[in-house]
């Protein structure tokens, strides 16, 4: 029986909407069983208001910032078990090469940045990928991770970003 938090890595290219949010839904809904982090391969440097407004009303208390991947490929950076990937462009981007080597998996998710309109227009595409990764957190959460060896891990968190969005 595993008794340390796996580490679980979301990926996005700009680090500021899609993976801060994975990271915040997995931190509380999987609290004690997970740790989750996010990083970008090119940050944008800021957090998008209405991200950390999603992460705010689950209760999630730590500081967002948008951050490099490279901050997660040295020697000295949490060992980190599963690497996911929420955006198209970082799924097909060269990564680092990552200590530990975790498994990797793609939740593609569409990017509410893009969308243009009014506010709630916006809004309704945060809370819209906001769900997409809610459901498939909840599917995470789920697994049975002690059962599974490398191979099964790898191949459900696959599954999972196969799912189709939650529809409100």
């Amino acid at each position: 029986m595993r008794t340390q938090p796996y580490n679980v890595l979301f990926l996005c290219t700009g680090n500021s909407a899609r993976s801060v949010m994975a990271e915040s839904l997995l931190n509380v809904l999987g609290k004690g069983h997970f740790k989750a982090f996010s990083a970008g391969s090119f940050p944008s440097g800021r957090i998008q208001p209405m991200a950390e407004e999603l992460a705010r009303s689950i209760g999630y208390q730590e500081p967002l910032r948008s951050k490099s991947w490279d901050e997660f490929a040295q020697p000295d950076s949490p060992s980190i078990d599963m690497v996911i990937t929420v955006c198209d462009n970082a799924a097909g981007e060269v990564c680092p090469i990552w200590p530990g080597q975790p498994v990797t998996a793609h939740w593609g998710v569409p990017d509410p940045v893009t969308v243009e309109g009014s506010d709630e227009e916006r809004r309704k595409a945060f809370r819209s990928a906001w769900m997409m990764l809610k459901h498939r957190v909840d599917l995470l959460l789920a697994l049975p991770l002690d059962k599974l060896d490398r191979v099964a891990t790898q191949q459900e968190l696959r599954a999972i970003g196969q799912t189709g969005a939650h529809r409100e």
